[in-house]
């Protein structure tokens, strides 16, 4: 048998190992013989016939295939139901049904499905979007909504929306859940009751959390009749709903919390008989999930309850050594685990989360038929495990039938579905056979059903959904039980051709920067020792004013030779540059932490940055660096190129020390112009490394010099005649100043100026918006790298009917961050970057202190506390406040336009976010904000390089973006030649045309 530390090495070996490798060793155990396979898929055709047979009452099934997630009507549905039932005013509720009923073809689909239901509910759409629309036809019944108000029209929607939440969930509280899965259609099923809400952002939110879980045991006990557990409904446990920081990060801290809580919840479970499993969640927090699982085990009051149970997701690579984990933890304890096996519910975000992170390789399957094998071979060690109750989560009729037949006679199992899925499917294997099923169900409010009934949608209502095939009556019943191992083995179990890697999210122009697991605690663990250990960093000489002039001399002295240097060649250099910078990386991100005061993941983001960017440019410039031939008559032959301009002044903020000085360094260096580099007077060592590396790159000396000092050296820089263009980042005050120098010599030429400053950066929130996001995008946007970053939020515009519940749920996640030392995992916010900036920023917050909404306490040093400040409209905030300290203030509904006009009026346009479930606000912000970089529904830092291109306009930078494909135009000369390639007396090309007229 498995030992528990053997099983983690497993997961450990397991987690990004390359899929087909894993794959390999699942495909064996999941693998039917023929007489095997024969018998499975003759039972699994008796399921679909049972399946088929309840279709007649399943419209939530065909409603799905009829308004799948690849239709535009299915899209609309899907975000009209995530958002309708939160929003609180009827003015925005209205804009939400116009926006999502009335731009959607809805016609196309009537009479379509063979269902009544479903061709009856796509009637109510085409009316709603006739009564909707606005295409100046007053009809009666436009008329009738018009003297009305749209009153109806919005019930109506609500009472769908409504409907369809009680399709999903059994019950608004515990006792109406437990009435209903006792009525007849429940008849035979167990339950496990699940209370509905996302991750908790607060600590309040998980202490509420808390209770409902505390209640929902007691109350379900009170309900057991049967003399078994397994026999007995039971409760689902999610261990994001109890803790606000259950993160890698934080785990000295809530992992021993969580142990707390969850022991609680056993012990009231295990005294009441009933069970309890805790819930599988993002693959970042399996580790964590296992040592709380395992300590709650080890309780010596459990010894002989049975009932704690645990699930486990099979797209995970590591499913099966988690399983064969689940049973060495039940041999050790000396009681049986209850293990859900479940196909998974965060597939996509895992996808996407793996590709921002840049990681080797994702810790799950990208092929629906891989996660099929996966289950398949969890299943059967199950199966033969034990110290393990088998619960197999599926609505695929041949995964059903497989497990069937492997069972055999024995019944010392059971299936479960979720509520409001799979009706017909297990029905007569309950009632007539004496199998056991237990339906999850979900219990809360319809607003809590929002993303719940969302990630649903998006599981059961993908085209490879065993649910949404069954629906498709062009899918045939081989195609529905082909064989996943077959399907498998056929492709060498390689992954999707459409998911690559991560370090090939840009395919074959640059690779992917590469990221560190941060939420691997060995990973963390291993990264915060060493920049804990690491030296300071030594002390830069700095350069007297006249030492400018030395470095400017050489620099325009290596000038010819750089810029005569192909591009492929300086482009090589600059990948060169990058693999240094990710050899070095963790050294790097010592002196970044050290020096620049960045907390950790701040300190990789900024390494991958530069990297990004010498990638991106030296992709860029291969590009468009040749000849480029321009059309012309005949006889003549034009051409463009592109060359270096000659010293360029590249002076980096202290913000992003490394990145935006390898951004500026970079982009000049390979557009053929050599560089002389000014890091700011309070990062230079980060500089000097990055400087280093770039010689060892291959770049000469001469044609990239650092000078470092305060404002009397880069004074000097900018002044100096030979200086042929400036890349600034800093303030505009600053910028200004510099623009002034490169006019005050007349006998100057006149030169680029590529400045990126600051911004009075808004985001705005309408009452569609879920606040749990805003507020976590907030958290980000405003207070990460205490505040300090161009990009960062200092405005936040929230519509009135939410405010106060977003400005109660923001107090109460600003609670949830830690202040401290940059260098320990666990700080959210380190201290601003020097005592002058401290000082600014601690005396404007002071003065505004009976304005405060809310501010945490600082710890004794250069710390500015994370603040919330209320204003009475947008013009009061008249400047950039560089640090931590966020303003808010509110507007009414229909007042967007004008708030959007208050905003542009600052003058600046930087950065600004959106939070609204509304495209008519999306496009009517798009097209009306005068910013460079506008964030809906996500944070508004971060931007990546190539795929997000930043850069401000107004009082907030000269553009071209960083990281665009217009960026190396502004480092260069264009020069063109046109010549006349007619030779003496005619044209030898033209006379050489067959069959031309006029010969």
């Amino acid at each position: 048998m498995t030992s528990l530390d053997t099983a983690r090495t497993m997961m450990r070996s397991l987690h990004r190992a390359p899929e087909p490798q894993v794959l390999a060793g699942l495909l064996p155990a999941a693998t039917l013989a023929a007489p095997t396979r024969d018998a499975v898929v003759g039972r699994a055709l008796g399921l679909l016939a049972d399946l088929r047979a309840a279709q007649g009452d399943g419209w939530v099934n065909r409603f799905l295939h009829q308004y799948r997630l690849n239709t535009a009507e299915g899209v609309a549905l899907l975000s009209l139901a995530e958002a309708f039932l939160r929003v609180p005013d009827s003015e925005t509720a209205d804009a939400l049904i116009r926006d999502k009923i009335g731009t959607a073809d809805w016609a196309q689909h009537k009479g379509e499905s063979d269902s009544a239901l479903v061709n009856s509910a796509t009637w109510g759409l085409v009316m709603t979007r006739a009564l909707m629309a606005d295409d100046g036809k007053a009809s009666v019944l436009k008329r009738l909504v018009a003297r009305a108000g749209e009153p109806f029209v919005r019930q109506a929607v609500g009472a769908a929306m409504r409907m369809m939440g009680q399709v999903f969930v059994m019950g608004r509280t515990i006792d109406e859940a437990l009435e209903r899965a006792g009525d007849k259609d429940n008849r035979g099923f167990t339950a496990s009751f699940d209370m509905l809400g996302e991750a908790a952002r607060t600590h309040d939110d998980g202490a509420r959390y808390f209770e409902s879980y505390k209640a929902a045991i007691r109350d379900t006990a009170k309900a057991a009749k049967a003399n078994h557990i397994t026999d007995r409904h039971s409760v689902s446990v999610k261990l994001s709903a109890l803790h606000p920081r259950y993160e890698t990060a934080h785990a000295a801290t809530a992992v021993p919390a969580l142990i707390d809580m969850v022991a609680e919840l056993a012990r009231s479970a295990a005294a009441s008989g009933i069970g309890l499993t805790v819930d599988a969640e993002e693959s970042e927090r399996l580790m964590m999930s296992l040592d709380i699982i395992e300590a709650v085990a080890r309780l010596p009051e459990l010894n002989g309850w049975d009932g704690f149970g645990m699930a486990v997701q099979g797209y995970g690579k590591r499913a099966r050594a988690v399983v064969a984990w689940a049973q060495a933890l039940g041999a050790e304890t000396g009681q049986r685990l209850t293990v859900r096996l479940v196909k998974g519910a965060y597939w996509d975000s895992e996808i996407k989360r793996t590709q921002e992170s840049g990681l080797a390789d994702y810790p799950l399957f990208t092929r629906k038929a891989a996660t099929d094998v996966s289950y398949l071979a969890c299943a059967r060690d199950m199966l033969a495990a034990p110290n393990i109750y088998p619960a197999f989560a599926s609505h695929n009729a041949l995964t059903v039938a497989t497990i069937l037949e492997w069972a055999g006679p024995s019944r010392d199992f059971e299936f479960q579905r979720l509520h409001g899925m799979g009706e017909g499917l297990f029905e007569r294997l309950v009632r007539e056979e004496g199998y056991k099923c237990r339906t999850y169900a979900p219990v809360g409010g319809h607003r809590d059903l929002l993303a719940y009934l969302v990630r649903r949608l998006l599981e059961n209502g993908a085209n490879s959904s065993f649910v949404h095939q069954l629906a498709d009556a062009n899918v045939s019943d081989a195609t529905l039980l082909a064989d996943p191992a077959e399907k498998i083995a056929a492709v060498g179990g390689a992954a999707h051709p459409s998911i690559p890697l991560p370090i090939r999210l840009y395919g074959d122009t640059r690779s992917n920067s590469a990221g560190i697991d941060l939420a691997d605690e060995q990973v963390l663990a291993r990264v915060a020792g060493g920049i804990a250990a690491a030296a300071p960093p030594a002390p830069i000489a700095v350069d007297a004013a006249r030492d400018v002039a030395a470095a400017v001399a050489a620099a325009a002295k290596a000038f010819p030779a750089w810029a005569a240097t192909p591009v492929d060649v300086r482009a090589a250099a600059l990948d060169r540059l990058a693999d240094l910078l990710e050899r070095d990386c963790e050294a790097l991100m010592a002196i970044c932490v050290r020096e620049a005061r960045k907390t950790i993941p701040d300190a990789l983001g900024e390494v991958r940055e530069a990297v990004d960017f010498c990638r991106y440019y030296a992709a860029e410039a291969r590009g468009k660096f040749g000849t480029l031939v321009l059309p012309g008559p005949t006889g003549e032959r034009n051409e463009l190129r592109l060359e270096g301009r000659g010293v360029f002044a590249c002076i980096a903020p202290w913000n992003f020390p490394l990145a935006i000085f390898i951004g500026q360094v970079a982009a000049a260096l390979v557009a053929g112009n050599s560089v002389v580099a000014k890091p700011a007077p309070q990062t230079p060592a980060i500089a000097a490394a990055a400087v280093r590396l770039a010689y060892e790159a291959g770049i000469p000396a001469d044609a990239l010099r650092l000078v470092t000092g305060g404002g009397e050296v880069g004074d000097a820089l900018v002044r100096d005649p030979r200086v042929m263009g400036v890349a600034f980042t800093g303030s505009t005050a600053t910028a200004r100043r510099i623009a002034r120098a490169l006019l005050d010599d007349e006998t100057r030429p006149l030169v680029p100026l590529i400045a990126e400053t600051g911004g009075i950066n808004a985001m705005i929130v309408d009452s569609t918006a879920l606040t749990e996001q805003v507020v976590h995008d907030v958290i980000t946007s405003a207070f990460r790298s205490a505040g300090q970053r161009c990009s960062a939020l200092r405005l936040l515009l929230v519509q009135e009917d939410v405010a106060e519940r977003t400005l109660a749920m923001l107090k109460g996640a600003m609670d949830t961050l830690t202040m401290g030392d940059p260098a320990d995992p666990a700080t959210d916010i380190g201290p601003v970057i020097d005592a002058a900036a401290f000082d600014r920023l601690e005396s404007y917050r002071q003065s505004q202190r009976p304005r405060w909404v809310y501010a945490l306490p600082a710890p004794d040093g250069e710390y500015i506390a994370p603040t919330v400040i209320r204003l009475g409209s947008v013009a009061e905030l008249t400047q950039e406040w560089f640090g931590p300290i966020l303003h808010v203030v509110t507007w009414r509904a229909g007042d967007l336009p004008a708030t959007i006009a208050a905003v542009n009026a600052l003058g600046y346009g930087l950065t600004m976010g959106l939070h609204s479930r509304i495209a008519s606000v999306a496009t009517l912000v798009t097209e009306t904000a005068h910013v460079g970089n506008l964030y809906i529904n996500r944070s508004m830092i971060g931007a990546v390089v190539g795929s997000q291109p930043f850069g401000g306009e107004g009082r907030s930078g000269t553009g071209f973006k960083a990281g665009g494909p217009h960026y190396l135009l502004r480092f260069v000369h264009e020069r063109t030649v046109s010549t006349d390639t007619t030779s003496a007396g005619g044209n030898a090309s033209l006379l050489s045309i067959e069959d031309v007229a006029g010969i």
